[in-house]
């Protein structure tokens, strides 16, 4: 059986894009903060074009991916929105600086049911200012508005970053030896990683979000704390010392990546004496009753990063590292390793 129906529209069936322009609107002065000599145009085009910088005798691009994970769903519960999007790029940007890459362009996807112009212009921001931090270029992006895919009340986020580094100062762990030094970056609290663990704690615990916790700071602002973007540190550092190794320490924690980067050969043993788990770890180990194994392979526990360099460098290292803004710490050495031995020690 047919009848009339009065004219539909996009709007009708659930997406505004009015919306949409006027959140494009509002993230263009945001992009503009971002900019590098080396992008061709604006926001907007299909396309977003980036010109391979001349001071690369020979250049490779190393792309990352990532998004936020649940820690998101604590965002929601705060209202909070303009700091989930540096933990977005800073995921995807310190994975491609592992391999001694300086992240040049960024893209992000930010998809809800409904858009709500001012908490996605505010998750945007979040996303220019990591953008900034790591000296790339917020390029482009996508806002996809899709009824009945997402609570109305919800979003996800992802992105990818892209970089550059000559083909011969790429770092992929194999100079590594015995006797080298393992320094320790700190990180910021748990960064994105380990946050349906964390939940799951504040749940069983009976934790308010909205409690004291640190300082000034509550529970739920403590654990939203953005992920720290090492990018210019490390960058940096690079011109000092013979950086060797390094890795992003994410999902998996210490246990799992750092044998990602070391040849089969070693081991890294780490001293856990060496650097003070901060508070946030230590309440989550309590609540939780969590095993030290098991934090450390799910967590950072305070270490965001770790960089491999030779025993006559760790100062050098260390010293260069604190001038650009992060506490370092000397937290293990590089030993030999059988082959049915694990890669990765904590004592």
């Amino acid at each position: 059986m047919s009848g009339k129906h009065s004219q539909l529209t996009y709007r009708d069936a659930g997406v505004d894009i009015e919306a949409g322009d006027a959140l494009v609107e509002r993230i263009k002065p945001m992009a503009k903060r971002t900019m590098r000599p080396e992008v061709l145009g604006g926001i907007g085009g299909f396309g977003a074009l980036f010109e391979v910088s001349k001071r690369y005798k020979n250049p490779v691009m190393v792309s990352g991916t990532d998004g936020v994970g649940t820690k998101l769903k604590l965002a929601f519960r705060m209202k909070k929105h303009d700091t989930v999007g540096i933990d977005l790029v800073a995921m995807s940007v310190n994975d491609i600086l592992v391999s001694g890459a300086e992240p040049a362009f960024f893209l992000d996807y930010f998809a809800c049911g409904k858009l709500d112009v001012g908490v996605a212009a505010d998750v945007i921001k979040g996303v220019a200012n990591g953008c900034e931090q790591a000296g790339c270029a917020l390029i482009g992006g996508e806002t996809a508005e899709m009824p009945g895919m997402y609570d109305p009340n919800e979003y996800d986020l992802a992105g990818f970053a892209v970089g550059l580094v000559d083909k011969d100062k790429i770092i992929d762990g194999s100079t590594i030896v015995k006797g080298d030094v393992v320094v320790g970056l700190a990180s910021s609290g748990p960064h994105s990683n380990g946050f349906t663990l964390i939940r799951k704690v504040i749940a069983v615990s009976g934790a308010d979000l909205f409690e004291p916790f640190e300082g000034d700071r509550n529970l739920g602002e403590s654990l939203l704390e953005p992920t720290r973007i090492y990018v210019k540190p490390v960058l940096a550092t690079m011109k000092e010392v013979d950086v060797k190794g390094l890795a992003h320490i994410t999902g998996g924690g210490l246990t799992e990546n750092v044998p990602r980067v070391l040849p089969e050969n070693v081991a890294a043993k780490l001293d856990a004496s060496k650097w003070t788990m901060p508070w946030v770890f230590r309440w989550l180990r309590k609540q939780g009753n969590i095993e030290d194994a098991e934090m450390y392979r799910t967590f950072n526990c305070g270490i965001g990063m770790v960089m491999v360099v030779s025993k006559a460098d760790v100062a050098a290292a260390v010293a260069s590292l604190a001038a650009n803004g992060v506490e370092a710490f000397e937290i293990g050495e590089i030993v030999a390793r059988n082959p049915e031995d694990p890669k990765t020690v904590i004592v």
